[in-house]
């Protein structure tokens, strides 16, 4: 694992929540970023797949403050990885194993990459990933967490991919160390829509987070 290992992973156990903010709209998406950091919610994602999303990033880390890492999502490739590294983001999110994982760890940046199975998840380790992002996670919930859990306690999980309240609950009492949240939390806000109802499910994932004993995820420890 990379030097920033431990600072990252504290974070992850420490915030319990990863807002995930994928859209069509540039300014809304920015929106949608600092109305989440307002609410207290300080580990971002914006996908690359989100319209404008490096000038997202850009403007979003020169407005943030240090408490709140930016990262990017949907990372393929080192080339994504270096222009993310380059707009501002503070750490890497794959949706696989790939050259995006060791592009980030050369960058010295923390990375998430997304498994699914035991030989991804280890896989993803070995790259060089400070955690696992399980994706999609509602192809097993909980029950494949447990699973994976078993063989591999040393991975740190979070779990992304159809997760509201309910499965946010479920999937920290089984051991994830932190849960990726996109639509059930965004809503419709990073495509224009209102923000008052974000804000609103932001306070309920941030107390469902919240109401998680941190260290109880029996990942490696920092």
């Amino acid at each position: 694992m990379t030097p920033s290992t431990p600072a990252f992973l504290s974070r992850l156990r420490q915030e319990r929540l990863v807002a995930i903010v994928r859209g069509t709209d540039p300014e809304a998406a920015l929106r949608t970023v600092l109305t989440l950091a307002e609410e207290g919610v300080h580990l971002l994602e914006v996908s690359l797949t989100t319209a404008g999303a490096l000038d997202v990033i850009r403007r979003a880390a020169d407005l943030l403050g240090p408490e709140v890492l930016l990262g990017a999502g949907t990372v393929l490739d080192a080339d994504d990885t270096r222009a993310a590294a380059q707009a501002g983001a503070r750490w890497i999110v794959t949706p696989v194993v790939s050259e995006a994982v060791p592009a980030a760890v050369e960058a010295g940046l923390p990375v998430l990459a997304g498994a699914l199975t035991p030989t991804e998840a280890h896989a993803a380790v070995r790259a060089g990933a400070d955690a696992v992002k399980l994706f999609p996670a509602s192809a097993g919930g909980p029950d494949l967490l447990r699973a994976l859990r078993d063989p591999l306690p040393h991975i740190p999980f979070v779990p992304v991919g159809g997760v509201d309240e309910d499965a946010a609950r479920a999937y920290l009492a089984a051991g994830a160390v932190a849960v990726g949240v996109g639509s059930p939390l965004v809503g419709d806000a990073a495509r224009g829509g209102d923000t008052g109802g974000l804000r609103e499910r932001a306070r309920a994932f941030l107390a469902v987070c919240r109401a998680a004993a941190p260290g109880r995820d029996g990942g490696a420890q920092a």
